[in-house]
């Protein structure tokens, strides 16, 4: 069973490596944002596949596009007839809205739930009622239901906007963190099988070394413990190098909320400088303090997967170590950038919801918001600066895991300018060398403010939410949705109405 498993997982590690080979995707150094495009470009490259192909068969059979992905859904799943789908029809009405009565007796025949209703008058000439009707229904049920309204006189056009993966024109994105299980890995970025110039090419035991760590990573699912590494004892060398370094470096350069994490970290003997802390440790710390918690990664996410990933307070970090001739800087993520820059700024309230929020922001996002988001992540959470007084300080995880840029960062060598979402989400970047430009934020409020009145102006034609108590993401989409919320945040208005009460009568 134990070697049946471990091949499985090296043929699932190579089936998540050659989505980038067979793309195109080549094997050397690259940016977020070139990861963002190049995923945007094979997205582009597939649904104009997809869209051919249905295109040509409604040409052949008079069905929309929509129907034809659906009846091929129908086809190509094992489940494909029984399977429940969520679907939301849009039926225009040419007489008056008694033929609803009609409508919703041929559903109920076709075994369909009505699960919303909305009506309206129609804009449109010809029409006299705009209907949206949301059903729970099989997938054959439904195609048999769309064909059937097309024949009634009574409707002028039915049509079909599915709600999940049937779709080609609406997104998906998780709901539950434990949709995070369907991450695509891009895993061409540096690597040390394909990039000559990598520290460890040469390495036939780092190398090796790498896979077997990938491995656990891919067979990781959500509610999983996180595995265990036992660190060697060069691994943990690489780290205490880098540890002492930023030690020293930390009370002059850090802002002081990650002096303050990183103090609680050493005081509850998490971060020590002689072994590399474990994920699981570093998660319960983090879920104590901000609700984060982290799941093992095999390496570079797409922009879209990572991103989503922080809307669940879910923080995806790799667990191999940089090769120990390389020990002060890597171009790639490893487990040294991710606990020593990223972790203990996730233990703050302040920037843990202000990493949420970009996460949140990226659900359904376009795939041309995607790269200005990686690029906004990539200025602040990465390579950010602050005030802090007069002074400016660091905060961004790959200053603070990288002696060299960050010395760079806060230097006469380089300029600073002030964070603005709208031209900070413009600015070109690499990581091959040391940033020439750093944006600087007077605060993690003023910074999430500013993001948020910007977050504002995209294009996503709904709003989402965190349900901490569910773990889901809830789209607001709907009159009763908001009800629900709206009560939720009267009722804790009211309780910080009583606590401020009871604060001032002590005072008094």
């Amino acid at each position: 069973m134990a070697v049946a498993a471990a091949q499985k997982n090296r043929e699932m590690f190579a089936i998540k490596k050659s989505y980038s080979i067979e793309n195109g995707y080549p094997a050397r150094r690259r940016s977020l944002v070139d990861d963002a495009r190049f995923e945007t470009l094979v997205v582009k490259q597939t649904k104009q596949s997809v869209l051919e192909e249905a295109r040509q068969r409604a040409n052949d059979y008079g069905l929309t596009e929509e129907e034809v992905v659906l009846a091929k859904t129908i086809a190509e799943t094992p489940d494909g007839e029984t399977a429940i789908q969520k679907a939301t029809l849009m039926l225009r009405l040419r007489d008056g809205i008694g033929s609803l009565a009609r409508i919703l007796k041929t559903i109920e025949n076709f075994k369909g739930i009505v699960t919303h209703l909305e009506s309206r008058p129609s804009r449109k000439e010809g029409s006299q009622f705009d209907v949206l009707v949301k059903v729970d229904m099989t997938r054959h049920c439904l195609l048999q239901l769309i064909r059937n309204l097309r024949q009634s006189a009574s409707l002028e056009e039915v049509n079909l906007l599915t709600e999940n993966s049937v779709s080609i024109k609406d997104p998906w994105f998780p709901r539950h963190a434990s949709d995070l299980d369907n991450c695509n890995h891009l895993m061409t970025k540096y690597e040390p099988d394909l990039d000559m110039n990598h520290p460890g090419f040469a390495d036939k035991e780092y190398r090796a070394r790498r896979k077997i760590i990938a491995e656990i990573a891919f067979a990781y699912k959500y509610g999983d413990p996180i595995p265990s590494i036992p660190y060697t004892e060069t691994e943990n060398e690489t780290w205490s190098r880098v540890f002492n370094t930023v030690v020293d470096l930390v009370p002059k350069h850090a802002c002081i909320e990650y002096q303050r994490a990183f103090k609680k970290l050493r005081d509850e003997k998490i971060f020590e400088p002689h072994r590399i802390p474990q994920l699981q440790e570093v998660s319960d710390f983090l879920n104590r303090n901000t609700g984060f918690t982290l799941r093992p990664a095999a390496g570079l996410l797409t922009a879209r997967d990572f991103l989503s990933s922080l809307a669940f307070r879910i923080f995806q970090s790799t667990q191999y170590v940089r090769h120990i001739n390389s020990p002060y800087h890597t171009p790639e993520p490893d487990c040294i950038h991710e606990l020593l820059g990223h972790m203990p700024l996730l233990a703050d309230s302040s920037f843990a919801q202000f990493s949420q929020e970009i996460g949140l922001a990226s659900l359904g996002a376009s795939d041309e918001e995607i790269e200005k988001l990686s690029t906004i992540y990539w200025f602040t959470v990465e390579f950010g600066l602050c005030k802090e007084g007069k002074e400016v300080k660091a905060y961004g995880a790959g200053l603070l895991s990288a002696y060299g840029e960050l010395l760079h960062s806060l230097s006469d060598k380089c300029e600073h300018r002030p964070f603005d979402p709208c031209t900070t989400a413009l600015q070109p970047y690499q990581d091959q060398e040391f940033q020439p430009i750093y944006y600087v934020a007077e605060s993690f409020e003023d910074a999430k403010e500013k993001f948020r009145r910007w977050v504002s102006t995209m294009s996503r034609p709904f709003e989402v939410r965190f349900n901490p108590h569910t773990q889901r993401v809830e789209v607001l989409d709907t009159v009763e949705g908001l009800e629900g919320l709206v009560s939720q945040v009267n009722t804790e208005i009211l309780h910080l109405t009583n606590a401020i009460k009871k604060i001032q009568a002590t005072r008094m």
